[in-house]
């Protein structure tokens, strides 16, 4: 299991079992507005991260909006495997960034 799915399985237990305390239940008590809030803060913190912070910081704050990110889709009831459909999907796609392509030079 990858660390992406335990967050994810995590994050439905949470939603499952609230814990008094926890901030993912806090977040699902509060409702989807504050978590879509949260990712908007999230969205913004890794664009300031990429602009101006290390490698590490930008790593820290991916890290954050992933994780509302998975708070959101468990609330919308969207799984992982929904999303890595849509991904394989997407990657037979003519036209999409492929690893068997040759890396654009000269931009």
């Amino acid at each position: 299991m990858t660390e992406l799915e335990k967050m994810y399985e995590a994050a439905l237990e949470r939603k499952a079992a609230p814990e008094e305390g926890s901030y993912t239940s806090y977040l699902y008590q509060k409702g989807l507005k504050k978590i879509l809030k949260k990712i908007g803060e999230e969205s913004t913190e890794v664009i300031i991260a990429a602009l101006s912070e290390s490698d590490e910081d930008l790593i820290g704050e991916i890290n954050d909006l992933a994780y509302h990110v998975i708070v959101m889709m468990v609330e919308k009831g969207i799984t992982l495997e929904q999303v890595e459909t849509v991904m394989k999907q997407r990657a037979e796609k003519k036209h999409n960034l492929k690893a068997e392509r040759k890396p654009i030079v000269n931009l």
